[in-house]
């Protein structure tokens, strides 16, 4: 392997290296949404909710 593609080879792994870990560690900092804790409590009419 001549010295220009093993540039190439090792400037686009670390590239793809560096955006996959980047974006793995937004994924696991992001807070989770708050979520109801059923569909009961997704409802705006007062005769779907729960009493």
């Amino acid at each position: 392997m001549n010295t220009s593609a093993l540039i190439i080879m090792l400037t686009t792994l670390t590239l793809v290296t560096g955006l996959t870990l980047y974006f793995f560690a937004r994924v696991l900092k992001t807070p989770p949404k708050p979520e109801p804790d059923s569909y009961l409590d997704n409802d705006d009419e007062l005769g779907r909710q729960a009493l």
